[in-house]
């Protein structure tokens, strides 16, 4: 197969993922610049932090938005031009990266959390349901919000290949993106990590201490 074409696919899906939405829905809703308070993550957590919860949802939507976007381009226009499962997993991977570095931006992006999501939605619908499931799960038995998010990365890809050929036919791009973007996202928590061990990471709903 020409490899043109995916690497084509790939560079706008990493060009769509650069699209830093916490940085521009808050500068269109007249708030802050996320980059400039709270955990300084433009990411739909932080905008929340503004007040603003309206900016927030916008933001995780948009954001999950950009993470489906390419992933569904090419399914639905892909096969027109030879680009298969292998490029849909290449282009969700190139996606989630312009979100954590985005070219826009100074390459100073978000978790990832997200973005990731939408990915995951647009490679296996029910595979992403099960990731969204695990993660609130998490969330209300630990109230660790980055830890829930963790674990949903992490255990997408062993529940992908751990269910193939009982609710879908598992590939191995998809496999490797997705354990690719597990891995990521547990980098890009490395200061939560920290914090966790510290016992000083803020839980869901607790308030903040002085």
């Amino acid at each position: 197969m020409n490899l043109l074409w995916p690497l084509l696919a790939a560079l706008a899906a990493y060009l769509i993922g650069s699209l830093s939405f916490a940085v521009i829905v808050s500068r269109a809703m007249g708030l802050s610049d996320p980059r400039t308070y709270g955990s300084k993550n433009p990411g739909a957590t932080n905008v929340l932090r503004s007040g603003s919860r309206a900016a927030a949802i916008v933001t995780l939507l948009l954001d999950a938005f950009k993470g489906a976007l390419p992933v569904l381009l090419l399914r639905w226009f892909g096969p027109a031009w030879g680009l298969g499962e292998g490029a849909q997993a290449l282009a969700g991977v190139a996606a989630f990266l312009g979100h954590l570095w985005p070219l826009f931006f100074h390459f100073k992006g978000g978790k990832g959390v997200a973005t990731a999501a939408g990915v995951l939605l647009a490679l296996q619908p029910w595979l992403g349901a099960a990731a969204l499931a695990i993660w609130l799960a998490a969330v209300l038995v630990w109230r660790y919000v980055s830890l829930a998010s963790m674990a949903a990365g992490l255990l997408a890809p062993i529940c992908y290949l751990w269910l193939d050929g009982l609710l879908w036919q598992a590939s191995a791009d998809k496999a490797l993106a997705m354990g690719a973007m597990g891995v990521l996202l547990v980098y890009r928590h490395r200061e939560n990590i920290n914090r966790l061990v510290a016992g000083t990471e803020s839980k869901l709903g607790a308030g903040k201490k002085g």
